[in-house]
């Protein structure tokens, strides 16, 4: 390859540790006149060739590798095999076989920076958001068809880092059926449909797919309060898993008409389930001084307690269920303060402090014999 980027003496350790970008500090001179999203050989001042890398001239990431192994020659068939790949590493997944919306391509994670695809059931959307990968974007749109056989793909590129590799933002239908804005997708059981025309990011916050089923489980009887719910995924799934009630807010009208959608296709009570439109931080300062001003603290002052001499003054009984250790453990924190391996593993001082905050967590009654040390002593070492 004729054209080479050379790189200043000593910046080639991040590429030896198979760092995927380079910087324009650590670029000595080109060797070549490459034109934007052009492939270039990465090398050391002696000559030595590190990766081939797509050349952005007007980002201050002036190389993005495509890869390492400099047998490789970038063109279709390098990209048909990275998509193929990436394609079977997700199928493999366990899940796959809960929700049909997976993020299929997720750029230098698979060794395709600038490159990210998210498949909702028959759609995919993606992004080109690279000069490497503007530069193969028609390859690649094919390739991904070959690799999924889905019926239509959309472009969402419209984020702010294209203009800072000198392109402009391209929204619409790349490939296949231009009627298919809006997709029904499932996920653990729960049915969802997701705006890929208008919705945020590719239109579904698919790495939240965890956290969803984690609050679905811990979310039976308890009143849910979902801020920035976006299209109520996180909403539905506290209802699927037996929320009493839930609030949904958030400001976008076009985002809530979609989790309406996602409630009806779940045949979930619409009398558990509030929509409402509105800023969220001023909701929930709406919500606090409603709280304060309605349901006032009903709780009377407590009777200051008068503590034998020579033991600290609390209000907190050690065998009451609501016992709360903040007195307990500023002073242990004070007594051990000055140890300087307070926090090795041997330390006698942490040993003692696991040893009693287990007791405290496993709800065990401490001895009513625990006589403090007066505050005027200084703590031992």
């Amino acid at each position: 390859m004729s054209v080479c980027a050379v790189l200043k003496a000593g910046r080639d350790r991040s590429l030896r540790r198979r760092h995927p970008w380079i910087f324009s500090g650590a670029i000595e001179r080109i060797a070549g006149a490459p034109a934007s999203g052009d492939t270039v050989a990465v090398a050391t001042q002696d000559g030595e060739r590190l990766a081939l890398a797509a050349w952005s001239p007007d980002s201050q990431i002036r190389g993005r590798v495509w890869s390492f192994d400099l047998e490789d020659t970038i063109d279709e068939r390098f990209f048909r095999a990275r998509i193929e790949q990436a394609v079977a590493m997700r199928d493999a997944l366990p899940a796959a076989r809960h929700s049909n919306a997976l993020r299929l391509v997720h750029a230098e994670s698979d060794n395709l920076p600038g490159l990210v695809v998210d498949r909702y059931a028959d759609v995919l959307v993606a992004q080109f958001l690279s000069a490497g990968a503007e530069r193969w974007r028609e390859t690649i749109l094919d390739a991904l068809v070959e690799a999924t056989g889905c019926e239509a793909i959309y472009e969402r590129s419209d984020a702010e880092v294209r203009a800072l590799e000198g392109l402009a933002p391209r929204v619409g239908f790349a490939r296949g059926n231009r009627g298919a804005g809006r997709c029904a997708i499932v996920e653990h059981g729960l049915n969802f449909r997701v705006d890929v025309e208008q919705g945020q990011k590719t239109g579904f916050f698919l790495d939240q797919r965890e956290n969803r089923q984690r609050v679905r489980a811990i979310a039976g009887g308890r009143a849910v309060l979902d801020c920035f719910c976006y299209t109520g995924g996180f909403a539905i799934a506290a209802l699927a898993g037996g929320a009493k009630r839930v609030l949904g807010v958030e400001s976008s009208s076009v985002a809530l008409e979609v989790a309406r959608e996602n409630l009806s296709a779940n045949l979930l009570a619409d009398d558990r389930f509030e929509l409402r439109q509105a800023d969220v931080f001023e909701h929930l300062r709406a919500l606090r001084d409603r709280r304060y001003s309605i349901r006032p603290s009903a709780r009377r002052p407590r009777r200051r307690r008068v503590m034998p001499r020579g033991r600290t003054r609390t209000s907190t009984c050690w065998r009451s269920s609501c016992f709360r250790p903040v007195a307990y453990w500023r002073r242990f924190r004070a007594r051990v303060a000055c140890r300087r391996n307070f926090f090795s593993r041997s330390s006698p001082a942490r040993r003692s402090m696991q040893a009693w905050m287990g007791r405290l967590s496993n709800g065990l009654a401490l001895p009513q014999t625990i006589r403090w040390r007066s505050s005027s002593r200084k703590a031992t070492t």
